[in-house]
């Protein structure tokens, strides 16, 4: 049976002029990277905080790692990392200082540090650059440094928000392909909040939605652009007329389709059949070069999943300063 690292039941948080969280219900299985998705001001870093015990919730309850949030906070915290909006380093300190401070300000003895660094910086290609000075380098070091250090005391938990904020896409493919390491390896859950769809979508084995506080979609990428997505249809081929295309485009499971230097550009619904689509067209004596599916990316199913939600009518508020 699989463990559960997050478990959250209705989970809330007031700010005078907004609600951050509302209603919050989620289990977090150990053992996964899992994205948390929303646009800023969605009450993303308010419910990690909520989780770290930061900020105590309004309403609900809520257990990190078999902890509950407000009565055992210090035991969430001992048993996770963090890495909040900013790294949280000391850029006149050097890497190892660094690492060796946080590490006795997390109750480690000073014998079991020095290895600990060696271990965590050695994949990060940073071992060797351990003695300069941290002002001195990139964002993307500094990033993946802000990481070592998060799990320096070995959490079996890892919050990151935003973590390739800033980064360029090797440093960000880089911190991902650690954070894999990290939960194939080590079985550290890692709980990411992110606007980033497209790294969601490499990264994440789970993803949940949030929207104004709400929790509006759950689950594996696939099933999230499975709810909302489309599926895609292109049809290469000589004989694709205008009025062929208005036929298809009149299907009850196509949503629109359209020709396209001389191409069939069909969205289709979850129920459509591309085989009798095919069909369709060599009936009417099309004769197909090539026949390519695909489907939205989770992107594009977030943003549609956002656009419900407004159309559903949640609430809009102004929002607190605090209710990020």
């Amino acid at each position: 049976m699989t463990s559960i690292a997050i478990s959250t039941s209705g989970l809330t948080r007031d700010f005078p002029s907004v609600r951050a969280v509302d209603d919050l219900a989620l289990e977090v299985p150990a053992g996964i990277v899992f994205g948390f998705l929303g646009p800023n001001g969605s009450g993303k870093t308010t419910t990690v905080r909520i989780l770290l015990g930061l900020v105590e919730p309004s309403a609900g309850s809520a257990t990190v790692l078999g902890h509950d949030i407000v009565n055992e906070a210090d035991a969430v915290r001992a048993a996770s990392g963090a890495l909040m909006e900013q790294a949280g380093l000391y850029e006149r300190l050097t890497a190892e200082e660094n690492l060796l401070f946080f590490g006795r300000a997390a109750g480690m003895r000073s014998a079991d540090i020095a290895p600990r660094v060696r271990e965590l910086l050695g994949p990060l290609d940073l071992y060797e650059r351990r003695g300069e000075l941290v002002g001195t380098w990139s964002r993307g070091m500094k990033q993946r440094l802000a990481v070592a250090r998060a799990l320096i005391h070995r959490p079996r938990m890892l919050f990151l928000d935003e973590p390739t904020a800033g980064l360029d896409p090797i440093a960000a493919a880089e911190l991902r392909d650690d954070l894999e390491k990290l939960v194939r390896e080590d079985g550290v859950t890692v709980f990411i909040n992110t606007h980033h769809l497209a790294e969601a979508e490499r990264l994440c084995d789970l993803v949940g939605v949030i929207r104004r506080g709400r929790l509006i979609a759950f689950g594996h990428p696939d099933e999230v652009r499975g709810r909302v997505g489309k599926r895609r249809l292109e049809v290469v081929g000589a004989g694709i007329s205008n009025e062929l295309v208005a036929e298809i485009d009149a299907l009850s499971h196509v949503q629109s389709a359209v020709l396209d230097k001389g191409r069939l550009r069909a969205d289709l619904t979850q129920a459509a059949r591309i085989p009798d689509i095919v069909r369709l067209l060599v009936d009417r004596g099309v004769d197909i070069e090539e026949v390519r599916r695909g489907s939205e990316s989770l992107e594009e199913a977030f943003l549609a999943l956002l656009e419900g939600a407004d159309e559903a009518g949640l609430e809009i508020a102004q929002e607190d300063p605090d209710a990020r």
